[in-house]
């Protein structure tokens, strides 16, 4: 991928700012309890204070409305470093679902505080352990000018901090999406501990009070695909950072008088490795490009890109652990961190399995 100027600027700024304030330190401490939130405060505020959360907002609500392919360059930092933010759920999933769903009192009300970084926004979807999307037992229904939502969401990214929900429901019959206010009294949200320390939480809403987002019938799709698209770039920095690692501790770990690295099987798996990890960037690049043109098979280049990156990461954090030998497992390394989140991104919005099955399906397969 060949970035343009801004483009440049912008991967310059995330892996500045995230080098700078993103540390697997401060994931220890949100898992053990003492950082007193369960995401990355101060480094939010720096992405606030930079407008990387208003990414995808258009610049008439104050943000930069830059293209996924931009804000991909910002989840590939955030997989690098195991940075833990509502990126994602906000930033990304909110915005475009704000942004494409809408109407303009909506978009007024809601995109201007994402990109202040004043309103966080969770996309509330699954209804089970696994992303079945089409799957809907949720239900709307009209109450005078509103609606009143109820039924029950699983794993909702951010969940715990939501100050938006934006809720997949069925309204006559017909799958919709709504939003609803966290601080409704028909909300109740209940924080679940994720392997990898994200914020996640079961949503119930037992007749809370709704506004339909309905100027796009498709914007789900849109909405799922974009979060797709991050989660690739997410998967990428991920399997980068891992390979970086391994080869650090390959070139410093003695076995038998002499380095690690210098054994030829350990040389052929990292070029393996670093094979596949060049073809799933590749491949995320150009879905985030396909997805920004609105070319006609972007949702399938998406799929594709998700699929690979996933199997990319898993392989990248099995042999950054096994190269480890045991330690690799334990606390006093950092790669037993990178492994949890491969496996959880892998999972979000549809595991390797569930993107390559939509791709064929959608191929003719």
């Amino acid at each position: 991928m060949i970035l343009d100027e801004e483009q440049q600027m912008l991967a310059d700024l995330s892996e500045r700012l995230f080098a700078d304030k993103a540390s697997v330190d401060t994931l220890r401490a949100i898992r053990g309890g003492s950082h007193g939130a369960d995401y990355d405060t101060d480094l939010w505020q720096a992405m606030v204070e930079s407008g990387l959360t208003g990414i995808l907002v258009p610049e008439a609500h104050g943000g930069m409305d830059f293209g996924l392919v931009s804000a991909g360059l910002v989840a590939r930092e955030t997989g690098r470093r195991l940075a833990l933010t509502p990126f994602l759920s906000t930033a990304v999933l909110g915005a475009i679902a704000i942004g494409r769903a809408g109407n303009a009192e909506q978009q007024k009300q809601w995109l201007g505080p994402i990109a202040e970084g004043a309103l966080i926004v969770a996309l509330a979807v699954d209804e089970s352990g696994k992303h079945r999307p089409e799957r809907i037992a949720a239900r709307a229904t009209a109450k005078g000018d509103a609606f009143v939502l109820g039924g029950e969401k699983t794993l909702v990214l951010d969940g715990p901090n939501a100050d938006l929900f934006v809720v997949s429901a069925l309204h006559d019959g017909k799958p919709a999406l709504f939003a609803v206010d966290a601080a409704d009294a028909g909300v109740t949200a209940e924080a679940v501990t994720s392997v990898d320390t994200r914020s996640m939480a079961n949503v119930r809403f037992d007749n809370a009070s709704a506004q339909r987002l309905d100027a796009e019938d498709d914007a789900l799709d849109d909405v799922l695909n974009a979060g797709r698209a991050m989660l690739a770039m997410e998967l990428v920095g991920l399997s980068r950072a891992v390979f970086e690692r391994t080869l650090a501790y390959l070139s410093e770990r003695k076995q038998f008088g002499m380095r690690i690295g210098a054994f030829q099987a350990l040389q052929h798996r990292a070029a393996h490795l670093s094979v596949e990890i060049e073809i799933s960037e590749a491949m995320a690049f150009q879905a985030l490009a396909a997805f920004d043109a609105g070319v006609a098979d972007a949702s399938q280049q998406i799929l594709a890109a998700k699929a690979r990156a996933a199997d990319t990461a898993r392989l990248a954090a099995a042999e950054g652990v096994q190269m480890h030998g045991g330690m690799g497992m334990t606390d006093e390394f950092d790669i037993g961190f990178f492994m949890k989140r491969a496996r959880l991104a892998s999972e979000l919005l549809g595991d390797a399995n569930f993107c390559a099955e939509r791709f064929a399906r959608a191929r003719g397969y």
